[in-house]
């Protein structure tokens, strides 16, 4: 066997993870969601062929094209094998392989295969699937992602996502899920779910739970891709998309100034924001304008408009606090949480001083287990100079997260404080 080329490598495994998702979606059209682990394993043949084949042949002209065409060829094959036992179409698949053939192929063009993504997402985000799941399958068979790379972003074991694919599979075989928009009157509802879905795995990547990486730009690219796909499309380009699709981009175009080259937290307070993404900032201020339509104000518009503050302020101090505040109190009767009432209380010591945030900190039910809460609330006591209730909430904090970044900031504070 010849020597794999670095760069071959590089390329099949950018076009798996790029194009996975549009074959393992139209492959699923093809065979019927209770056949999905058939879509993955053609499309995974499909990327070993191109692997083994590639170093000694080259790189094809068109690599996308190439792919597309060696997946079609084995889904052929599949249906000709077994095409009395998939449940497939009738519009997909004829009664004889010449006649069938132009139908598949007419599959593959790119308008199509995104509308088969949009498919797939809202199959993927089915109100019976568990929300842990329904992420799991997303980067699984939208994203390309593997089950060990899904384990090591969650901090799972790899058993544990093995088990949530195998049950999820189990339910489109006994449900037999048919692949589709929603009606109109599931429609809002089932959007919803996919973007709290995009949401969380935009989130995974924007702060990561890992322990050595704090932030996984590749989760963050995939969830703006697949927000993408919503916008994209007519029947999802509700409020809450552009909203979301805003915020994302807000927060991504932080992204480059949050860490050192040492890998060491940037706090917001001394980030270099001209080293901020301005394309991305004026891309979500247009979405903004967008997601502005009807009378709808969700959870995504004032996270949005939180970030939207951010990003514009010349500078931390020249922050519009006041205003910020006023969307958290806004956020927390609309969207209750933990750990919204910890962000305001953040915004709340920035205008009314530590000893307000103190007291909203402490009125925060549940809020122990929150690493965040420890921090801020070590934050606060340091600004009150009670260095003693200082020590007790960082060290508190150190001991819930789990990312390297983090403890390293926090046990710098942590040395000050007992200096």
């Amino acid at each position: 066997m010849s020597e794999r080329n670095p760069h071959i490598t590089q390329l099949a495994d950018h076009l798996f993870r790029r194009e996975a998702g549009k074959m393992v979606a139209v492959l699923t059209r093809l065979f019927g969601t209770e056949n999905l682990q058939m879509a993955e394993d053609v499309v995974q043949d499909t990327l070993l062929l191109a692997f083994n084949s590639w170093p000694d042949k080259g790189i094809p002209s068109n690599p996308t094209a190439w792919l597309y065409k060696v997946a079609k060829n084995k889904a052929i094959d599949k249906l000709r094998h077994n095409r009395h036992s998939l449940n497939t179409d009738p519009d997909d698949f004829s009664e004889t392989h010449d006649q069938a053939l132009p139908d598949i192929t007419g599959m593959w063009k790119q308008e199509l295969l995104e509308d088969d993504m949009l498919r797939m997402m809202f199959a993927c985000c089915h109100p019976k699937i568990p929300k842990e799941n329904q992420i799991t399958l997303i980067l699984k068979t939208l994203c390309g992602f593997s089950t060990i790379e899904i384990a090591k972003a969650f901090l799972i074991p790899e058993d544990t996502v093995s088990k949530r694919l195998y049950r999820t599979k189990e339910f489109f075989r006994s449900e037999k899920i048919k692949l589709g928009i929603p009606s109109v009157n599931e429609l809002k509802k089932r959007t919803d779910v996919v973007l709290n879905a995009i949401y969380l795995l935009f989130n995974e990547g924007y702060n990561s739970t890992q322990s050595e990486y704090l932030i996984r730009k590749d989760l963050m690219d995939e969830a703006m891709l697949l927000c993408q796909l919503l916008i994209q499309n007519k029947n999802t380009q509700q409020p809450e998309t552009y909203a979301l699709m805003a915020l994302m981009c807000f927060h991504a175009s932080r992204s480059e100034s949050r860490l050192s080259t040492e890998g060491e937290i940037i706090l917001l307070s001394r980030q270099d924001r001209t080293r901020w993404d301005g394309r991305l900032i004026t891309q979500g201020n247009h979405l903004m304008n967008q997601a502005a339509f009807g009378d709808t104000v969700s959870p995504y518009h004032l996270e949005a408009a939180i970030a939207f503050e951010h990003c514009t302020a010349n500078s931390f101090d020249t922050t519009n606090w006041k205003r910020i505040l006023g969307y958290y109190d806004w956020l927390c009767r609309i969207a209750p949480s933990p750990f919204t009432a910890i962000n305001r209380a953040v915004a709340l010591m920035q205008v009314d001083g530590p000893q307000a945030a103190l007291t909203a900190l402490q009125d925060i039910p549940g809020t122990e287990k929150f690493y965040l809460y420890h921090a801020i609330l070590g934050e606060i006591y340091i600004r009150l100079h009670d260095f003693a209730s200082a020590r007790i909430s960082l060290e508190g904090a150190i001991s819930l997260t789990r990312a390297a970044a983090e403890k390293k900031i926090l046990q710098e504070k942590l040395a000050a404080v007992l200096n």
